[in-house]
């Protein structure tokens, strides 16, 4: 039996706790979600209060102070906020993306090769036990490989060397201009270990399973932005762990025996979701939350995923702070009964914006320009 397209968006909405609110706490979810996409500090609040029932956002504060959620570059070589325990297994799984993404031409172009990457790297995370500053990071780079090799050199050791982002204060714990702390742990040696990274990329699969399936091969590829060719051969090593469902169309699905599959008619409450929220970026095929036809208009060109409305599951609009309370633009009509449900998301969501940042997003209000005409409503906190 194929499963269909409603059941794998109820499959998603379980697995990263759309369907309803937890009552967990901050680290607890973050396992259970995988990974939330931080590219803008505010992101992973909002998608933790999306997730628990009664979230305090200062739980994620000193969950970040004590280093028991980390920020650093991983899946898709972007930001993310993942439970610590995972951070080093995620990190061997996606070397080798690291390696040929940012030890490639832009390294080689600054007269660097692998072998100085793997030279540098001990030293630099040695500097970066206490919290480093970019200018503090560039000038020692500068005094070891002068000043032409500094700023391909940084940008390639930034995201390749183990380093986490230091919290810096303000209202989402990191302000726009980032500091770098060593990670916790670190390999006896930074060479790479292909053992060591297939066993890694297994554990990553599993997890990702766990927080996202069921998914096909092209799924955990483009979550992690590793070739699928290790991913195929990852989940055939599994064999026995996993069990082989089919998608819409016959598409091959790949799930952990005994995960949940809620029925298709399970109901989905509105959400008034992060920019991107994990959930938008997780899969080679985003039909399982994002409408085809509205796909351009969320995720722009740049790359910048907009804050989305969820409606029985699917993405149906926008939205974004405006004076007053939350303006939602929905792209096709929608029910009463779900105008009613983003009313009462947007007062809960006002809530926590009012004691952080009333103004969260607002330095993407230039994409509202170029939207479609919708129903627009302010929906007062």
């Amino acid at each position: 039996m194929e499963m269909t397209a409603r059941e794998l968006n109820r499959a998603t909405l379980g697995r990263q706790l759309l369907l309803r609110r937890e009552p967990l706490g901050v680290l607890d979810t973050v396992r259970r979600v995988v990974a939330l996409q931080a590219q803008q500090a505010a992101s992973p609040y909002v998608a933790l209060w999306n997730r628990i029932s009664d979230f305090a956002p200062a739980a994620l504060d000193a969950a970040y102070t004590r280093r028991e959620v980390v920020k650093a570059t991983l899946m898709r070589i972007t930001l993310h906020a993942v439970h610590s325990d995972d951070y080093q297994v995620f990190r061997e799984a996606m070397r080798p993306t690291f390696h040929a993404s940012r030890l490639g031409y832009r390294f080689a172009a600054a007269g660097l090769t692998p072998a100085d990457a793997e030279e540098l790297v001990p030293e630099l995370v040695r500097f970066a036990e206490q919290p480093r500053t970019v200018a503090e990071m560039e000038a020692w780079l500068e005094q070891r490989l002068g000043t032409d090799k500094k700023a391909g050199a940084w940008w390639g050791l930034r995201a390749y060397a183990p380093l986490l982002h230091a919290p810096t204060g303000g209202p989402w714990s990191f302000g726009h201009r980032p500091s770098y702390a060593a990670a916790p742990t670190l390999p006896a040696s930074a060479a790479p270990d292909p053992e060591g990274e297939g066993e890694a990329l297994r554990t990553l699969v599993l997890r990702y399973l766990q927080g996202f399936g069921p998914a096909s091969v092209a799924d955990v590829a483009q979550f992690a932005m590793v070739q699928r060719a290790p991913v195929r051969a990852a989940l055939h090593t599994l064999d026995g762990t996993v069990e082989q469902l089919k998608g819409p169309g016959g598409t091959t699905l790949f799930d952990l025996p005994g995960a949940p599959r809620p029925p298709a008619d399970t109901p989905a409450p509105p959400r008034l979701m992060a920019m991107w929220d994990s959930v938008l970026l997780a899969y080679a095929d985003r039909s399982r939350v994002i409408p085809p036809e509205l796909r351009r208009l969320v995720i722009r060109n740049n790359g910048d995923v907009l804050p989305t409305l969820l409606v029985d599951g699917y993405v149906a609009g926008v939205w974004r702070q405006v004076d007053g309370g939350i303006e939602v633009t929905a792209f096709h009509d929608l029910p009463s009964d779900a105008w009613d449900g983003l009313a009462a998301e947007a007062r809960c969501l006002m809530t926590l914006l009012a004691e952080r940042d009333p103004r969260v997003y607002g330095r993407y209000d230039h994409w509202w320009a170029k939207l479609p005409d919708g129903q627009v409503r302010v929906l007062p906190g």
